[in-house]
């Protein structure tokens, strides 16, 4: 069974206790944060020892950092990551905002709970269905930010897709067939183009823009006078 994790950020004790309770009678684990910067604190240990929340969900306004600033944090470190938000006031401007985020939800306060309950109900499916999608991929995981769909050739970056170019996706394709072994420049050229002979520089273009995009946590290895290659966890 797939085990769903929230991460409940709600400076009101009584919201607080609701939600809670509420929350854990749909998801396996919920972590309670008193505010927007215990809750950011909270998000960037659990990343720090190799975990994740599907879920975080927020109010807006709260002391030391709101809601909405705390999502921007958030973002910074994981860009795929999920919200619902919850909140006293109904804010427009704020909710149009909150579209541009990965928002799965949006309720008021005072909380009605046939209406919360659909929502949670609705997020966990979208969870749940987004873990089966990443299962089927055979998705190869390159270290703790980048895995490889081998059968999409897609790269995601925390769960974010990485846009690269046809080349891009075409060079980085035969290094993670190739996870563990050195691949000769010519290797590459003859992937990339059949030809053996095309101009390193126009290669080492190639390479540069795709290394470009992993500068976050580059997993290439440049290994003079021999090749490339993505190192293979142990």
């Amino acid at each position: 069974m797939d085990i769903t994790r929230v991460l409940l950020v709600e400076d009101e004790v009584d919201a607080r206790e609701i939600l809670s309770f509420y929350l854990n009678t749909i998801f396996e684990d919920v972590v309670v944060a008193s505010d927007g910067q215990d809750g950011l604190e909270i998000f960037k240990e659990e990343q720090k020892n190799g975990k994740c929340f599907d879920l975080v969900l927020t109010d807006i306004k709260m002391p030391r950092l709101n809601g909405m600033d705390m999502i921007e944090k958030i973002l910074s470190i994981k860009e795929s990551q999920k919200f619902i938000i919850v909140s006293a006031y109904k804010d427009e401007e704020k909710l149009l905002k909150s579209i541009n985020f990965r928002v799965l939800g949006y309720f008021l306060k005072p909380i009605n709970v046939d209406n919360m309950m659909e929502i949670l109900k609705k997020a966990k499916a979208e969870v749940l269905k987004e873990k089966k999608r990443n299962r089927s991929e055979k998705l190869l995981k390159i270290n703790e930010n980048y895995n490889y769909s081998l059968t999409q050739h897609l790269l995601y970056h925390n769960s974010s897709l990485v846009k690269l170019s046809k080349k891009e996706t075409e060079l980085l394709n035969v290094l993670a067939e190739n996870i563990g072994k050195i691949v000769t420049i010519k290797e590459c050229k003859l992937a990339l183009w059949g030809d053996v002979n095309k101009s390193d520089t126009t290669f080492r273009t190639v390479m540069k823009r795709l290394k470009d995009k992993i500068i976050t946590d580059d997993f290439i290895l440049s290994l003079k006078g021999q090749g490339y290659m993505i190192e293979k966890i142990v």
